[in-house]
C-alpha cells in the first residue's frame, strides 16, 4: 500500500453526488479485543473514549445493551487494490474508518470502502474524490470479482491495506487514552475479519462463505441484495466478528481449563471473569439492517454461531454448579 494522501477528507465534507453507478463491490476489515480496562467503562466514559472527531457526537444506544459507536473518520488514499489474475487497478478516494465499544467492555475498529463499476479515465483533483466520502473510484474499468478475491487474499506491500487503517485506528484508543487503565480482567487474543461483498446475481450462490485461515485470519464473502448501503455491510461484518471472537475467546479458555484438581480455585478463576464479562454479550443481529437477516441465518445453519455458543455456555454453567457442589461437600461435616 503506498502512504495514505496527506490531505484527508476534512470534517463536514459535503455529501456525494447521485452516483450514476451504485457500488459493486463494498470490502473491509474489522479488528476486535477486549478494552483494556480492568471494568467495562460506564457511558460517560465511552463517549470521551471515542470521541474521534470535535464536531461530531459519539452515537449510544441503550437496548437491547449498551453500544457506542464513534464518528467516521476518513483517509485518503490512491494506490492500487489488491486482484487476483495479475490485474492492475487504480483507485483513488477515501477509506472510511470507526470504532465501537460493545457493553463497555468489547472494542472494535473497521475500516471500508465501496467502489463503483467505473470510474474517469485520468485520475481527477481531489476535490471530485472528498465529496464521495467512503468511495474509492477506480482509474477506468473495476474488474469486481478480480479485487474482492485479491482483497481476501491479501495484498502486497505495494497495495491498499485497509486493515492498517482499523489497526492504527484501535491502537489510537486502546493504547494511548488516559482515562483507561491497561489492567484487563482476562487475556485474550484480537481477531481480524477481512471481508468483501458482491451483488447477488441469479445462479449464483448466495450463501456467505465463512472461514479461518491458518494464521487465524477471518475472512467472509456476502451476496448483498440490491440497495444495501456500504455502511450496513460494514455493521453486519462488525456484528459478525464480536460473535465470532466470543465464541473463540470462551472457546479458548475452556479447552484450556484444567478440572478435578485441587480445590477447583483455579478452574473459579477463568470461569468467573467469562461470567462476568462476556456471556452477556451474545446478541446476534441486534443492530443489523434486516434485508441482511437471511445472511445471518446462513451462517447459523453453518458453521451454527449459537449452537456453539449454546454448547460452550451450558459447559461454563455445568462447571460452576460441579465446582459449588464439590465445595459444598467439602464443608459438610462427615
Amino acid at each position: 500500500m503506498t502512504p495514505p494522501h496527506p490531505d484527508t477528507a476534512p470534517p463536514g465534507a459535503p455529501a456525494a453526488p447521485a452516483a450514476a453507478h451504485a457500488p459493486v463491490l463494498v470490502c473491509g476489515e474489522v479488528r476486535t479485543c477486549l478494552l483494556p480496562n480492568r471494568d467495562a467503562v460506564d457511558e460517560r466514559t465511552a463517549e470521551e473514549v471515542l470521541r474521534l472527531r470535535a464536531d461530531e457526537r459519539v452515537r449510544v444506544s441503550r437496548r437491547p445493551n449498551r453500544h457506542a459507536v464513534s464518528p467516521d473518520v476518513l483517509t485518503g488514499v490512491d494506490c492500487r487494490l489488491p486482484a487476483a489474475g495479475g490485474a492492475k487497478v487504480r483507485a483513488v478516494g477515501t477509506v472510511t474508518a470507526r470504532a465501537a465499544l460493545v457493553g463497555g467492555r468489547v472494542l472494535q475498529s473497521t475500516a471500508h470502502f465501496a467502489a463503483p463499476a467505473d470510474g474517469p479515465d485520468r485520475r481527477r483533483p481531489w476535490g471530485y474524490y472528498l465529496v464521495r466520502p467512503g468511495v474509492l473510484v477506480p482509474v477506468g474499468k473495476l474488474p469486481a470479482r478480480a479485487v474482492a478475491t485479491g482483497f481476501l487474499a491479501g495484498q502486497q506491500p505495494d497495495e491498499l491495506d485497509v486493515g492498517s487503517v482499523a489497526e492504527s485506528l484501535l491502537a489510537r484508543i486502546s493504547r494511548q487514552h488516559r482515562l483507561l487503565d491497561h489492567d484487563a480482567p482476562l487475556t485474550t487474543t484480537d481477531t481480524s475479519l477481512r471481508w468483501a461483498a458482491l451483488p447477488a446475481t441469479d445462479g449464483t450462490d448466495q450463501a456467505p462463505r465463512f472461514t479461518v485461515g491458518d494464521d487465524g485470519r477471518r475472512q467472509v464473502e456476502l451476496r448483498l441484495p440490491p440497495g444495501i448501503p456500504p455502511a450496513a455491510v460494514a455493521a453486519l461484518c462488525e456484528d459478525l466478528a464480536l460473535h465470532d471472537w466470543l465464541l473463540t475467546t470462551v472457546g479458548d479458555k475452556l479447552d484450556g481449563l484444567r478440572l478435578g484438581s485441587g480445590d477447583g480455585r483455579a478452574a473459579l478463576k477463568t470461569l468467573r471473569p467469562l461470567v462476568d464479562h462476556l456471556l452477556h454479550l451474545w446478541m446476534p443481529r441486534a443492530r443489523t439492517d434486516r434485508a441482511l437477516d437471511t445472511l445471518w441465518h446462513a451462517l447459523e445453519e453453518a458453521p451454527g454461531f449459537s449452537r456453539q455458543w449454546a454448547a460452550l455456555s451450558q459447559r461454563i454453567r455445568d462447571q460452576l454448579a460441579v465446582q459449588l457442589l464439590t465445595r459444598s461437600e467439602a464443608l459438610t461435616p462427615s
